[in-house]
């Protein structure tokens, strides 16, 4: 099994190249990150190629103070395809596998209607080999956040019917408000674009909490699941002092 680090939570005390490089001495197979905007492109390139890192995905940006997305909001349309405009030009300079077009706080038809719409319209702008990926967030962090389920996000790639558009399975996310996350992730594996993990129910090291990620990536490797796991974890200290999983679980 390959790790991916996420660099919105891990080695957040340096800039975002410098973060890249302490991925690759600590041993990560590829990187992911969430809002690399205030950062150039190039410096984020030049990282990858010095490490020879793949970035594997990035988020279109929050919205305002408060917010976690705007593509699901009705009446936000001119936004949310900026903010999708701009993660697309983005993950093209740095040859980014994934977008993950985040969704924001709402619900009902319209909602639903303008999500689908904004995809649609993400699908067209993006090129062919960057994946679109939708993300349910549990209701205990995320309140009210518009996907709340994988089996929702399912639903809505089936209506939407377009190719290269599938679910973050966040295996923290699902555990706090799904639970089942092996038997899930095997009946969803066809429209899954990713995976990440954190401990249930604190988001820390997956050495910790009540979920054994041993048995987890275990199954998920028995699958026939060969690309990178994303560690989007928070450390709560020194990021190198947590990465004691890495080798527990090296024979995965």
């Amino acid at each position: 099994m390959m790790y991916s680090a996420n660099l919105g939570f891990l080695w957040t005390d340096r800039a975002l190249p410098d973060a890249i490089r302490s991925a690759r001495a600590a041993g990560f197979d590829a990187v992911e990150c969430h809002w690399p905007y205030d950062t150039l492109a190039s410096g984020v390139k030049a990282a990858l190629e010095e490490t020879g890192l793949s970035m594997l995905g990035l988020n279109t940006v929050r919205g305002k103070a408060g917010e976690s997305g705007l593509s699901a909001l009705p009446g936000r349309e001119a936004e949310a395809r900026a903010a999708i405009d701009q993660a697309i030009d983005y993950a093209v300079s740095i040859d980014a596998k994934a977008i993950h077009v985040m969704a924001g706080f709402s619900e009902g038809q319209t909602a639903e209607a303008t999500f689908l719409e904004n995809l649609a319209y993400a699908r067209k702008q993006c090129p062919e080999d960057i994946t679109l990926l939708i993300e349910p967030l549990n209701r205990h962090d995320a309140p009210g956040y518009f996907l709340k389920t994988t089996g929702q996000a399912a639903d809505l790639i089936g209506q939407l019917n377009l190719p290269g558009v599938k679910i973050m399975f966040d295996c923290y996310h699902v555990g706090r408000t799904e639970g089942d996350i092996v038997t899930r992730f095997l009946a969803l594996m066809p429209v899954i674009g990713h995976v990440q993990f954190a401990s249930v129910p604190d988001r820390s090291a997956p050495d910790q909490g009540e979920v054994n990620f041993d048995f987890v990536f275990r199954r998920i490797a028995a699958a026939g699941w060969s690309r990178p796991l994303g560690a989007e974890y928070k450390p709560g200290g020194d990021t190198d002092a947590t990465l004691g999983w890495m080798q527990t679980f090296s024979a995965v």
